[in-house]
């Protein structure tokens, strides 16, 4: 697996961290630490371009949970308490501000869509559109 970063001018600055090869149990903890990196140097949003990743296995799932959850203790919903911020993933109400998804295959789809994450995390096919989907 290899991953390329760039950062894209939306609305707010978007890191893109574009993937090639599958994110699974032998690349996972690489991609979990690329993510860190990016978020430690001061990625606050960012786009997984998986448009050159055919899977994301269970593994790697694990560690989009864990740059959530990273990003979520850094930049806390001030509004939103534990408790109803996990009713709001369980009924599909909440989507993260800080991580989307950009073209996933459709094996990935199929793992994303079997897990629930999709419930909580975005996903685009247009590069622009994911771009102009953060906030601030």
């Amino acid at each position: 697996m290899e991953i390329k970063a760039s950062v894209e001018n939306g609305k707010v600055p978007v890191t893109v961290m574009h993937v090639t090869g599958n994110i699974d149990s032998a690349t996972h903890e690489a991609f979990a630490a690329k993510a860190d990196e990016l978020i430690q140097n001061g990625a606050r949003h960012i786009l997984v371009d998986l448009s050159q990743t055919a899977s994301i296995s269970s593994a790697g799932l694990r560690a989009l949970h864990i740059i959530i959850k990273r990003l979520r203790a850094l930049y806390p919903d001030i509004d939103l308490s534990e408790a109803e911020y996990k009713k709001r993933i369980s009924t599909g109400a909440y989507k993260s501000p800080h991580i989307k998804l950009l073209n996933l295959s459709e094996e990935a789809k199929i793992a994303f869509t079997l897990s629930g994450f999709d419930m909580f995390i975005e996903t685009y096919t247009n590069l622009s559109t994911a771009i102009a989907s953060f906030q601030s």
